[in-house]
């Protein structure tokens, strides 16, 4: 068995759980999320805990049960508490402001660059720490938009200037005179 499949899901208070044929349908404080489910894995809501199980022992089966259930669980622990990931910004003269549903980033380019945020993210910018905030209630397009937002100007490993993850360890280099 999965060690990841046969783990039972708890449902959390104020959140409730559709099953229509292979379609889960999450619905709680945050928003309402929907997953299509491989005909192959069942999901059935038993004593408050949703149980993945799946029809056979095939390789891709299996794969396929640990999936679904990491995803079903992503979609419960979004819309009751919601997922946050932080960014810093780190360089002289580079910094991120809000405007309305986007964020303007100044990171040593000759120009500045206006991000739009996709609806169901929500951006807090910490203007003196160039500390950025994101929160959603989708773990994979929360995901997607961090990285992008970190693709505007990697962290680069002279200096280590750039956007970088809050935590995130990035590897230097010596500089010319260092190698001498």
């Amino acid at each position: 068995m999965s060690r990841i499949g046969k783990l039972p899901i708890p449902i959390p208070d104020k959140v409730e759980i559709k099953i229509d044929g292979t379609l889960v349908r999450v619905k709680g404080p945050l928003g309402e999320m929907s997953q299509e489910i491989n005909p192959l894995i069942t999901v059935a809501v038993e004593d408050k805990q949703i149980v993945c199980s799946r029809a056979n022992e095939a390789k891709q089966t299996r794969a396929f049960h640990g999936l679904y259930r990491a995803l079903i669980g992503n979609m419960v622990t979004g819309v009751s508490t919601g997922f946050k990931r932080e960014l810093d910004i780190v360089g002289v003269g580079y910094r991120a402001e809000e405007k309305g549903n986007a964020i303007e980033f100044n990171l040593g380019y000759s120009h500045p660059i206006l991000f739009e945020l996709p609806k169901g993210v929500k951006a807090e910018v910490v203007p003196k720490t160039n500390h950025i905030i994101l929160s959603s209630h989708d773990k994979q397009l929360l995901g997607q938009v961090s990285a992008n937002i970190r693709s505007l100007r990697p962290p680069e490993p002279y200096k280590g200037k750039g956007v970088r993850y809050t935590g995130e360890n990035v590897r230097r280099k010596a500089g010319k005179t260092a190698g001498k």
